[in-house]
């Protein structure tokens, strides 16, 4: 487990398959993620299964304390990790839409980012996010990223495009005050 203020992360499980599909296959859970289409049960269970042979791709479950426990209300991962050039891009779901707005996805991003650069050793953490999302681009600014570019009208989405704003962060960013 690695512990925040109010969260905790913790690896994914094959138990967490049924909560996965239910917000995945949620249209307003996906439509500020990089999946467009609803997902099978089988395509789960093998993106779960895939996940302890990938070297690239880390995932942990946010939990939060609820009571005397702990509730899963979303997943945050490190992918594409370039181990050389110690770069990764940061993906992240709050799934149960009553914890939104909250502050638990910037907190899981912070404990995420303490992980990445002081576990793993990486320099740098990069994400995209997107135009019609402001409540991502706060949560991501108050972790400590920088807005570093447009890629405009990248993304089609809901008959419309949509630019995709890119967004990094370096370990001596995040050590000099965000950490």
């Amino acid at each position: 487990m690695i512990y925040g203020e109010r969260v905790r992360l913790r690896a994914i499980e094959r138990e967490d398959i049924p909560r996965f599909l239910r917000w995945f296959n949620d249209p307003e859970v996906r439509r500020y993620l990089a999946m467009y289409r609803p997902l099978s049960r089988a395509e789960e269970e093998r993106w779960v299964d895939s996940l302890l042979t990938r070297r690239e791709d880390i995932v942990f479950a946010i939990e939060v304390r609820e009571g005397e426990g702990w509730v899963h209300i979303g997943n945050v991962g490190l992918h594409r990790i370039d181990w050389k050039n110690r770069v990764a891009t940061l993906g992240i779901v709050i799934g149960e839409r009553g914890y939104w707005g909250k502050g638990y996805g910037t907190e899981a991003v912070k404990t995420t980012l303490r992980y990445a650069f002081g576990e793993l050793g990486l320099n740098r953490v990069e994400l995209e996010t997107y135009s019609f999302n402001p409540r991502a681009q706060r949560c991501y600014e108050r972790a400590g990223f920088r807005r570093e570019g447009v890629r405009r009208q990248a993304l089609y989405r809901e008959g419309e495009f949509h630019d995709v704003i890119t967004m990094g962060i370096l370990r001596s960013e995040f050590e000099g005050g965000n950490g």
